[in-house]
């Protein structure tokens, strides 16, 4: 089996906990309540939108160029979208199902929450590492979410709450609610202090060069997805990711191609492929500035469909000329339900994660996961 970002690895690597997408992937959701704000993150943010704001294919039009207006004949469609996203992600040429076995090297208790940072082998001979914490007391499993670090030197650090930085500790916050979580460690950190992005990225393409920088992140997200849902005290069928910046574009293709993600929470990675530094080599590539390029991330939000997910912008990476991007994909949401469960909030103050981004993040995975 080979990361191709393909049917035959990504089927295997989620079957033994995903629902199917046409079946009951989102029958939970149905029973949960709703965030209170849902109606005013699915409203364009302003009479026009900025002149940057991209014009998207519409999603709903199948290879013969007519409507799509049921679930089933839109599976065709989600079907061609993951295949061609899944040859410009390219291959690692590994397992995507692997569960690798976790040494804890530390552990510590915090607010009644208990911390482990872990090792494990990611891919065969390398080894990193992640915080796993949970509640010191659990009666019964608890969801479980993959939270994603940022770009900044402390790594993990950050979303275990260990860093300089407590607004963006995901991991500990959601874990003092109720959650388990963990944190793996993004490849282009050698350690858990800092980054090392270009030296990283050479070595990654030396043992794969036929993979992109998002590949990578890809099958390093499954399998902390993997390790996440194998704890005893976690349950399967309730799981969530979020990210920040760097973090926030993980998110994005994890819950794309992982149909175990459940609710997402995506903050200011940049939702366009021209919003942000999506062509350095750790990401795309160069390939997304060649004129032929006729990808968008509309198609990602599309496969999503009908889960969970909460664009969150502050006017940076993200912001008003992201609406679009929710706009497209809020159709395909509702050929599975009347009340789709996405939207963008804007909180219109730079690259932050501000303390209503933070209650906003929280609520959404209490009402949908």
């Amino acid at each position: 089996m080979v990361l191709h970002v393909s049917r035959r690895v990504f089927d295997k690597a989620v079957a033994a906990s995903a629902v199917g997408l046409l079946a009951g992937s989102w029958t939970y959701a149905e029973e949960s309540r709703e965030v209170p704000w849902l109606a005013e993150i699915q409203q364009p943010p302003a009479a026009k939108l900025p002149d940057d704001a991209p014009k998207l294919v519409p999603l709903l039009i199948d290879a013969a160029g007519q409507p799509i207006t049921t679930r089933e004949a839109w599976q065709p469609k989600r079907d061609a979208l993951k295949t061609e996203w899944s040859r410009l992600l390219g291959s690692l040429g590994l397992d995507g199902s692997q569960t690798p076995k976790l040494t804890v090297i530390r552990e510590d208790r915090v607010d009644e929450v208990v911390r482990q940072l872990v090792r494990y082998e990611i891919e065969p001979g390398i080894f990193t590492e992640a915080y796993l914490l949970r509640p010191a007391q659990l009666s019964k499993p608890a969801p479980g979410v993959v939270v994603f670090h940022s770009t900044v030197n402390h790594s993990i650090l950050q979303p275990a709450g260990l860093g300089p930085d407590p607004e963006k500790a995901f991991g500990l916050q959601l874990a003092k609610r109720g959650f388990v979580t963990i944190s793996p460690r993004n490849f282009l950190w050698p350690d858990n202090h800092h980054i090392a992005a270009s030296e990283e990225t050479s070595r990654f393409h030396r043992r794969h060069p036929r993979a992109s920088g998002m590949a990578k992140m890809l099958f390093d997200s499954i399998v902390a997805v993997n390790l996440l849902v194998a704890q005893p005290n976690v349950d399967a069928q309730r799981i969530g990711a979020v990210g920040h910046s760097l973090g926030a574009k993980e998110v994005l293709y994890l819950a794309a191609f992982d149909e175990r993600v459940q609710v997402t929470v995506s903050s200011e990675g940049g939702i366009g492929t021209k919003f942000s530094n999506w062509d350095a080599a750790w990401y795309l590539g160069a390939q997304i500035r060649d004129a032929a390029f006729a990808r968008e991330h509309h198609e990602l939000l599309g496969m999503m469909a009908p889960r969970a997910f909460l664009l969150i912008g502050g006017e940076s990476a993200d912001g008003d000329r992201g609406w679009p991007f929710i706009d497209a994909a809020i159709p395909v949401y509702r050929l599975f339900t009347n009340s789709p469960r996405i939207g963008q909030f804007n909180h219109r103050t730079g690259h932050a994660v501000t303390p209503e981004c933070e209650r906003r993040m929280l609520q959404w995975f209490e009402a949908y996961l």
